[in-house]
């Protein structure tokens, strides 16, 4: 999985599902036009709630001028805030988002998401250090938050404080124990550091909390064949494959932080024709047209 975006809007649906919904618009416009600021603001926060379904379903094009148009609409609402400022972070409108999130902090400075938000926005400009200073600010008002620990660790690893990554890491998973990423990203700073078996049991526990989780599966995959588990290194590397064929390509394992020894073990892995011949097989169903009924 990525390791540097919050997911925003899946926060924000939570949320916003308690406000207010709007008022029905009235079929007749009367001669004088009053503006009403509190319907106003029902309809700001009914446009939020449609943003954050759209964003939910990644519409991020479609959420984003309604979400516009709710921060308008119901200024003082730090969520409303959150909200763009978490869809302008995903369609990487920096400026705009960091932005959105500080007027959301101005409004609300006790909302840790808000400050977990702008440390996404750090991290994905490579402000690692300011992303830290976010995170550890977030995590203040919220101690206990898996994503918050985690994406601290990301910091810190990208930082090369690799005990500090690992101990955020630890945390993360104390808090969720379901929460197979920081498991994975354990199993990653292991392998750089050439200590395989333990790389290999951190991955096959974050694999067997989610069987359908490629990343560790294929890293899995990739350490078994390298020390000699040939057949099952195969077997794994094609059913991760099946299930995400994004993880064939290098420069996504890097950005999912994969290090140096572990692309480069990847890359032979890749290249054997076992693995070529399953990734053929994938293209080729995957772009065949699909077959007419006949008649």
């Amino acid at each position: 999985m990525p390791k540097h975006v919050r997911l925003i809007s899946f926060l924000m649906v939570c949320s916003l599902w308690s406000m207010p919904k709007a008022a029905n618009a009235q079929a007749l416009i009367p001669h004088t036009l009053q503006l009403d600021g509190a319907k106003l603001e029902k309809q700001g926060l009914s446009l939020a709630q449609e943003a954050a379904q759209l964003a939910q379903f990644q519409q991020v094009e479609l959420a984003l001028p309604r979400a516009r148009l709710a921060s308008q609409l119901a200024p003082k609402n730090d969520k409303v805030w959150l909200l763009l400022g978490g869809l302008q972070l995903q369609s990487k409108e920096f400026d705009g988002a960091i932005a959105s999130l500080k007027k959301a902090q101005s409004i609300n400075p006790k909302n840790g998401d808000i400050l977990f938000a702008l440390g996404s926005a750090n991290f994905q400009q490579k402000n690692y250090q300011a992303a830290v200073v976010n995170y550890q600010d977030g995590l203040k008002l919220k101690p206990n938050d898996p994503e918050g620990l985690f994406d601290l660790g990301n910091a810190y690893y990208l930082l090369g404080k690799l005990p500090d990554a690992i101990a955020q890491y630890d945390k993360a998973v104390s808090q969720d124990k379901k929460f197979w990423p920081a498991l994975n990203n354990i199993g990653l700073i292991n392998y750089e550091q050439g200590n395989i078996p333990e790389a290999i049991k951190r991955w096959q526990s974050a694999v067997t909390l989610d069987k359908q989780a490629a990343e560790p599966l294929l890293a899995l995959a990739v350490a078994l064949y390298t020390k000699g588990d040939r057949q099952q290194g195969l077997n794994l590397g094609e059913a991760a494959l099946r299930i995400d064929q994004r993880y064939a390509s290098l420069d996504f394992l890097k950005e999912n932080l994969w290090g140096d020894r572990l692309l480069s073990d990847t890359k032979k892995f890749l290249e054997l024709p076992r693995i070529q011949a399953a990734l053929q097989q994938r293209e080729n169903s995957s772009s065949a047209p699909e077959q007419q009924p006949t008649q």
